[in-house]
């Protein structure tokens, strides 16, 4: 049935493929009345309410690099308020309260009771700039806005308004209940401090510029407000709270003080035209081919991805970058390979984050060259990760930023680090000392070397061993193609970037290095009678059998012979090997070992994987069918395409299944780098 139905797309989408060539149509930018801004409104679906603090049932949103995050609520009830916030700065990442600053209202009438809210709910929309949501009923319409102000707190507007023909008097307060996680309320001026016993970060919540009542009853509730308003036909009432979350290296000080004189509709309206040059970068970027509105969509989900993981410095991370995902616990941190790939995605459009993006893991190098793993903001809940580094595509992710940036100053600052780094690998990772080099580790171990590679499990290395190069250097006890592909790669980077710096000396020897390594790609890892690059014996006489996906990485690299790229292609475009419903997966759909619900890197679609392929088509001028592939891909992975449902860390590529973790950020990276003129 597979190979039926991926022959019968693969027929399908060649069609559409020259029908969209031939109508290349959109409407985002055919004068949608508030831009793209409104035009990709609720593209993640943030509705949820948790049901506990370790509930990730639901997407959640942030912005401007906070460590929290908001859902809207979806139980009944007397909701006015926005689910959460989720907390980053507890642990790695808990729910403070069911919702932190629940609006209560109630008619001053005798026997008048509370209005349900939740009963009322009329809509609820986000954008990239902020979440909005409406309750009405025959007397009153209520609108809660929700921006962020900064890193370190985010503005809630309420506005009451009579709706009626007659006056009304109520009577409005906010309130909120604690999850029991280890965070206690106390009164604080006017309003509300929330302390941890398990983070340094401080919460306060506080009305804006008007005078509120506050009662702390206990440790874990609170009223803030509790104000009786006379509402004329048509009048309304506006309040605006406060919520932070502040780490103690900011000044929570200075925060109280901007807080103070805060205008929301400008911190609105800032907010708004943020993201709509944002979302206006990227889609301009658009390839010819995929300018339709689903593949604008992609995009705008892609940017709110990676918006949603961004966070500021903090703890032991010095500079602003991206988590893989917010919704996996354990993916609260920097990892090295993961920080290139974000880099490269969002220098198509924020190209200040993107270049801090690669600081934040360089902060962390080695006198020796050697870039860490992984980081975290605080390594009393899990330490870095020393054991091994990862695959070499710094130089790369620089080169698109300064394609995008043509700034000098960054150049200087990262050339000698980039150099570094890359003199390392053969210094630390060349066993034999023929230039090539192997996947290793730190401490000695077959896992941790395994890890180095970026493809934790894959079938290569089940048979690999580990051998001592020198101490605290380690290497697996076979050449890899993809890690001398990268490097071959990055010597090139490198030489450009010391032409432009004047380094003649480092431009003649990378460039024969290149040239030296170029050919030993070709001949030592090249199988002719399979027509795949393979990993190889430390001899290279033998090959380590089974077709990966880092068999393409040489036509990524331009690595290749034109010869070698036609047969790459060949079985790239092969139906029982990778062109699957969701083509260009980890593995060879006919090998015994494939396994994609139990194989993490033995059969799921990796989307950075599926790039590197389709951009290693492309670098061959095999542009049809790098099309073709992206337009299966776009199609085959369920929720990639339309609006609501979040990106996922992997695919099944038969089934289309998004697995493991969601909202990850190098799948929307490598989405970005797919649909642009990158």
């Amino acid at each position: 049935m597979d190979t039926q139905y991926s022959v019968f797309t693969f027929f399908i989408l060649t069609w559409l493929f020259v029908s969209c060539q031939q109508h290349p149509t959109s409407n985002w930018d055919q004068g949608a009345d508030n831009g793209n801004l409104a035009y990709f409104s609720n593209i993640l679906d943030f509705r949820g309410t948790p049901k506990s603090k370790d509930d990730r049932s639901m997407l959640m949103f942030s912005d401007q690099g906070a460590w929290f995050a908001y859902s809207f609520p979806d139980t009944l009830g007397a909701y006015g308020g926005f689910s959460g916030p989720f907390l980053m700065t507890q642990q790695n990442g808990k729910w403070i309260s069911r919702s932190l600053a629940q609006l209560e209202i109630s008619r001053n009438d005798p026997g008048s009771e509370l209005l349900e809210l939740g009963n009322h709910l009329k809509s609820q929309t986000s954008y990239a700039s902020h979440l909005e949501q409406v309750y009405e009923n025959d007397s009153l319409r209520i609108q809660q806005e929700l921006v962020f102000m900064s890193g370190h707190t985010a503005l809630q507007r309420t506005t009451i308004s009579n709706i009626s023909k007659h006056g009304l008097t109520i009577n409005s307060r906010f309130k909120g209940g604690l999850f029991n996680l280890g965070i206690t309320a106390t009164k604080k001026e006017k309003g509300v401090k929330l302390s941890s016993v398990h983070s340094k970060a401080n919460g306060y919540l506080q009305l804006i510029n008007q005078e509120g009542n506050v009662f702390v009853p206990d440790s874990i509730n609170y009223a803030i407000g509790n104000e009786t308003v006379y509402l004329n036909p048509g009048g309304s009432k506006q309040f605006l709270l406060a919520q932070t979350f502040i780490f103690p290296e900011y000044s929570w000080k200075k925060e109280k003080a901007i807080i103070r004189n805060i205008k929301f509709d400008s911190v609105l309206e800032a907010r708004k035209a943020e993201k709509e040059n944002m979302l206006t970068a990227l889609i301009q970027k658009s390839r010819d081919n995929f300018k339709a509105d689903k593949y604008a969509e992609v995009l705008a989900k892609a940017q709110m991805t990676l918006q949603n993981n961004w966070r500021i410095p903090a703890g032991e991370l010095k500079h602003q970058g991206l988590f893989p995902s917010y919704h996996y616990e354990w993916f609260h941190g920097f990892w090295s390979w993961d920080s290139w790939k974000h880099a490269v995605g969002l220098s198509a459009y924020d190209g200040n984050l993107a270049k801090d993006q690669i600081r934040a893991m360089f902060h962390f190098q080695s006198e020796d060259g050697f870039i860490v793993d992984c980081v975290y903001r605080d390594t009393t809940i899990e330490p870095h990760n020393y054991r091994d580094t990862k695959p070499p595509l710094a130089a790369w992710a620089v080169t698109k930023v300064l394609e995008k940036d043509k700034d000098l100053a960054f150049l200087k600052e990262m050339y000698p680090k980039l150099l570094k780094y890359h003199q390392w690998w053969y210094a630390k990772r060349d066993h034999d000392q023929d230039g090539l080099c192997e996947y290793g580790s730190t401490d000695g171990t077959v896992l941790a070397a395994k890890w180095e590679s970026g493809m934790d499990n894959a079938i290569r290395f089940d048979h690999s061993k580990i051998l001592k190069n020198s101490e605290g250097a380690y290497s697996l006890n076979q050449e890899s193609v993809d890690l001398n592909a990268y490097l071959y790669a990055e010597k090139l980077y490198l030489a450009n970037m010391a032409k432009t710096l004047g380094k003649n000396e480092d431009v003649d020897r990378l460039t024969m290095e290149a040239a030296l390594l170029k050919e030993k790609v070709q001949t030592q890892f090249f199988d002719r009678e399979d027509g795949w690059f393979y990993d190889t014996n430390l001899e290279g006489t033998s090959f380590v059998k089974g077709a990966g996906s880092e068999g393409w990485t040489a036509l990524w690299a331009n690595a290749a012979t034109p010869e070698q790229a036609v047969a790459i292609k060949d079985k790239m475009m092969d139906p029982n090997k990778f062109f699957t419903r969701v083509p260009f997966q980890t593995m060879a759909k006919d090998h015994p070992k494939f396994d994609p619900m139990n194989g993490y890197w033995r059969g799921p679609n990796w989307l950075d994987q599926a790039y590197f392929g389709i951009k290693g088509l492309r670098n061959y001028g095999f542009n049809k069918e790098a099309d073709l592939a992206t337009i299966q891909l776009l199609e085959g992975a369920l929720g990639v395409l339309g609006k609501g449902t979040p990106i996922h860390e992997n695919y099944h590529p038969l089934t289309g299944e998004g697995l493991y973790a969601k909202n990850f950020s190098w799948s929307a990276a490598h989405l970005i780098m797919m649909l642009t003129k990158e």
